[in-house]
């Protein structure tokens, strides 16, 4: 903190820290100032990449659908530590923060939601929280999480959509950037990854090793695609006239000279 430039008549202060939460990639905050965290756990331990992972990427550049994907993983299987368990033996968290003595840190750190290891699944990056319930972006599923009893853990963990993430490319293009609409719509944002995914509806949006921009209702209907072509969309964001803004992260090798 104290390598920090704040601006004029800003402050930092510590929240939260370790041992209280571990590796988060995504916050949000309720209604009632609770913070939930998304915990990272599974990279490189086991959601696979086809940079740390070169002999992947053939296969992975042929890759179109969840059923693709895995098929890969286990042809591949066999250069992974411990085989097919390697996908599955880390479980990436949903944790929640609480302020109860009012002093202006976290006192209370729980684990809201687990559970996220299937041989698919990773990286978890997206959170946003309403009404009590918390929607939760990894792939490859929107997660609606509900804590019905109030004990502060989800009891009930929904998959609204799944078929995010068909390829297994790049670690950090996810699914993410959650962000109401004025349409009261809820939209979110999926890296170069790519998806294939049969709506409720029964109609399906394909964009493999495309990133897209999608919105649907908070049940996760009438899910549309409302742009594609970005190579890993990460934060959304409306302006007051309702024009929607993404922060698409370019090449991360090298710097653009008009850098």
């Amino acid at each position: 903190m104290a390598a920090f430039r704040i601006p004029k008549g800003f402050t930092v202060e510590l929240f939260a820290a370790e041992p209280q939460l571990e590796n988060p990639v995504a916050i949000c905050l309720d209604e009632q100032g609770r913070v939930y965290v998304a915990e990272e756990h599974r990279f490189l331990q086991g959601a696979p990449e086809n940079r740390s992972h070169g002999f992947l990427l053939e296969d992975d550049l042929q890759s179109n659908t969840l059923a693709d994907r895995l098929a890969m993983q286990k042809k591949w299987a066999r250069k992974f530590e411990n085989g097919i368990a390697w996908f599955t033996q880390a479980s990436d968290i949903v944790r929640r923060l609480e302020d109860r003595d009012g002093d202006g840190r976290a006192d209370t750190s729980t684990v809201f939601a687990d559970g996220f290891n299937g041989p698919l699944d990773g990286l978890g990056s997206g959170l946003i929280a309403r009404d009590g319930k918390v929607w939760y972006t990894c792939i490859p599923n929107l997660w609606l999480l509900n804590d019905k009893d109030s004990d502060g853990k989800a009891d009930e963990k929904t998959a609204l959509l799944r078929g995010f993430g068909v390829n297994a490319g790049f670690y950090g293009h996810d699914l993410h950037g959650l962000v109401w609409g004025v349409d009261g719509k809820l939209y979110f944002s999926v890296g170069d990854r790519g998806a294939h995914v049969v709506t409720k509806e029964g109609a399906t949006i394909s964009n493999p090793r495309r990133g897209a921009i999608y919105r649907c209702n908070p049940d996760g209907t009438e899910l549309e695609r409302i742009h594609v072509g970005l190579r890993n969309p990460q934060e959304l964001a409306f302006d007051q006239y309702g024009n929607l803004f993404a922060d698409d992260n370019n090449c991360d090798k090298a710097r653009s000279r008009n850098n």
